[in-house]
């Protein structure tokens, strides 16, 4: 197997409605930690009366926000834990405004869902998914092995 690759299983795939107003950040690691998932990934389609986007840039995250209404074309991301088995979701977004521009990004809190997200939650069994400082990066990057 080729270095800084984990090789697991499908555990349980679990779907959620997250309401109306409900920050999406927030609503989703709160499911995943009901859920009892330590690693895996995410996906959902859904809108959002607001997204707080973060660019990774020079050592830091610059904030930017698109007002809505929006609609989610694509939301994805990982699920790890850091060195003190606390839950870390990691979460990108592609949001469309009325006119079908579209904008992308980190996914920050201070993201109001609109009407509905649909989230599709997939656990990875036999895996041990870390986050942890890197150096070179300044980020929290997967610890594999």
């Amino acid at each position: 197997m080729v270095k800084d690759m984990l090789k697991g299983e499908i555990g349980g795939i679990y779907f959620s409605r997250i309401l109306e107003d409900e920050d999406l950040v927030k609503a989703v690691k709160k499911r995943v930690e009901e859920a009892g998932v330590k690693a895996g990934i995410f996906i959902l389609i859904g809108s959002l009366k607001r997204a707080t986007l973060g660019y990774y840039k020079e050592g830091k995250y610059r904030f930017t926000q698109i007002e809505g209404p929006l609609e989610i074309a694509s939301c994805m991301g990982n699920i790890a834990v850091d060195k003190e088995g606390n839950t870390v979701i990691h979460p990108h977004i592609v949001v469309a405004d009325e006119k079908g521009e579209a904008f992308g990004g980190h996914l920050m809190e201070n993201s109001p869902v609109g009407a509905t997200a649909e989230l599709v939650i997939i656990e990875a069994k036999g895996v041990h998914l870390e986050r942890a400082y890197d150096e070179k990066t300044k980020l929290n990057l997967w610890k594999l092995g």
